[in-house]
């Protein structure tokens, strides 16, 4: 669960990344919304069929059931990953092969690295085991720190800006890090839960701003219907229409 989820989410972010570098957002046969669906079915197949179903041996293969997800997820994956990653080290669109910002093509990996490596180290680490007793709560929190840096990245491409190294959405994985760095000293349950509240609420309040600059650009309303406003005259002349 933990390699599926996080090399969808890397997957992704890589997308977008050579998106950013080369200006063109391209789609393969098998690319990333193929992954993120093939991971939900296997989530899926866990719910109703119960997670004992991937123990099944194959008779004629004698694998696991379990093993052909991960044999086909790491294939897959490695070609979208070859491909995106080809983009980016061909050159980017910008002066002297940089980003349509005019940076490193590099510079959009360490918002990335700032989410994979805690997240991998932290659940190494954990003295509670708490991504093996809260594998939901874990892969979402962290899910959401994902969400927030994609979205910047995208924005990044949009408005043709630099992407930002840190992000105040990275206090929330911090609070894990720092947690486990001083003996666990609060329960790490508890602080899974506040990293998981602080970065859902970081990437809304983002989203929020984000949404409201742009209706306030193109002069446009979001999730609002406002009434047409008539002059006096106007409602006269249909009421004097109406009466005769």
């Amino acid at each position: 669960m933990f390699f599926q989820c996080f090399t969808a989410m890397t997957l992704f972010y890589i997308a977008h990344w050579q998106t950013y570098v080369s200006g063109t957002l391209r789609f393969g046969r098998f690319d990333v919304t193929e992954a993120q669906y093939t991971v939900m079915l296997i989530h899926m197949i866990s719910a109703v069929c119960g997670p004992s179903i991937w123990a099944t041996r194959i008779p004629s293969l004698y694998l696991e059931l379990k093993l052909i997800p991960v044999f086909s997820g790491i294939i897959a994956a490695s070609f979208a990953f070859y491909s995106n990653l080809t983009t980016i080290f061909t050159g980017g669109s910008g002066k002297n092969g940089s980003t349509v910002a005019g940076t490193s093509i590099l510079s959009p990996f360490t918002p990335l690295a700032l989410v994979i490596v805690p997240a991998f180290i932290i659940y190494q680490k954990s003295a509670t085991n708490v991504y093996e007793n809260h594998p939901c709560l874990y892969v979402l929190a962290f899910g959401m720190v994902a969400s927030k840096i994609t979205n910047k990245l995208v924005v990044a491409h949009m408005t043709k800006s630099e992407v930002d190294y840190l992000d105040s959405v990275f206090l929330g994985p911090g609070m894990l890090f720092l947690n486990q760095y001083f003996d666990t000293f609060f329960n790490e349950y508890i602080v899974l839960w506040l990293c998981f509240v602080y970065s859902t609420a970081n990437l809304l309040h983002y989203c929020t701003i984000v949404c409201r600059q742009i209706c306030s650009h193109l002069h446009i309303h979001l999730f609002t219907i406002v009434p047409q406003v008539t002059s006096k005259s106007e409602d006269d002349s249909r009421n004097h229409l109406v009466t005769a």
